[in-house]
């Protein structure tokens, strides 16, 4: 199936530093674009990975689990590690857990993460009804688009596949079970009026993970999206400042080569 256009993952050759973003459950590349592209004109090396079933067709992403999902920015990270002599993950909800996870995985290889309205359970009793509604009903209402800046336009699906909701609701808790492992230094920004991820997931990500170097942020003027939302721009300077604090001499200039 053919990517819809402004879902293609996106590659930017820069320096030393590098940082790996990772989308949203039914979103695409085109929601970390900006954010990728403001990282990649100061000189950083980025990766924006689009993760298997999605950027196509719900019918496609039916097809694959957490697995598939966590293996493409497993893979991602490998490749900036690499090239570049340090690393950061940010993601964006669903892409927050897969930070997360990230992190606990690889240790000292992440530098530092940041999440913007990370996911950390599916909820509702709805979701205790996943493992068999799924074989009885395909799909349910789409998550994405949940921007509150007029004119401003999620590439995502419309509908949610019930087997990969369910994929991603094992993911959660297996997530959850890991923050412990978590230490690296961590910028957390979230909006208190997110229609999609209840506040209580960045509260318990704050509270389970052993990070001490902690900052958080609340994006008081954006829902769900933030990236794409209001509150974009002091997302990227916040992000852009966590790196330069951790990374301090290596961020700066025009990087070389870029690509979409």
């Amino acid at each position: 199936m053919p990517v819809l256009p402004g879902a293609e993952p996106y590659r930017h050759e820069g320096g030393e530093v590098g940082v790996l973003l990772c989308h949203g459950f039914t979103g695409s590349p085109q929601s970390m674009r900006p954010w990728a592209e403001y990282l990649a004109e100061r000189g950083l090396t980025v990766s924006v990975p689009l993760l298997p079933g999605h950027g196509t067709r719900w019918q496609d992403m039916q097809l694959t689990t957490w697995h598939d999902w966590y293996a493409e920015v497993d893979r991602a990270l490998r490749e900036l590690t690499a090239r570049c002599s340090t690393v950061f993950v940010f993601g964006l909800s669903m892409g927050g857990a897969l930070t997360l996870r990230l992190a606990a995985k690889h240790g000292d290889a992440v530098r530092g993460i940041v999440l913007v309205n990370p996911g950390n359970k599916v909820h509702g009793l709805a979701a205790h009804a996943l493992p068999v509604v799924r074989h009885l009903v395909p799909t349910t209402r789409g998550v994405a688009n949940d921007i509150a800046k007029e004119g401003a336009t999620e590439v995502g699906y419309t509908r949610v596949p019930l087997h990969a909701a369910h994929s991603l609701r094992q993911f959660f808790r297996l997530v959850d079970g890991e923050l412990p492992q978590v230490t690296q230094p961590l910028l957390l920004l979230h909006s208190p009026q997110d229609h999609v991820v209840p506040p209580a997931d960045s509260a318990r990500v704050l509270s389970r993970v052993s990070s001490t170097d902690v900052r958080e942020v609340l994006l008081e003027q954006s829902y769900h999206v933030a990236t794409l939302d209001h509150d974009a721009e002091r997302i990227f300077a916040e992000s852009l400042a966590f790196v330069e604090r951790l990374a301090p001499g290596l961020v700066g200039g025009k990087g070389s080569r870029s690509g979409g």
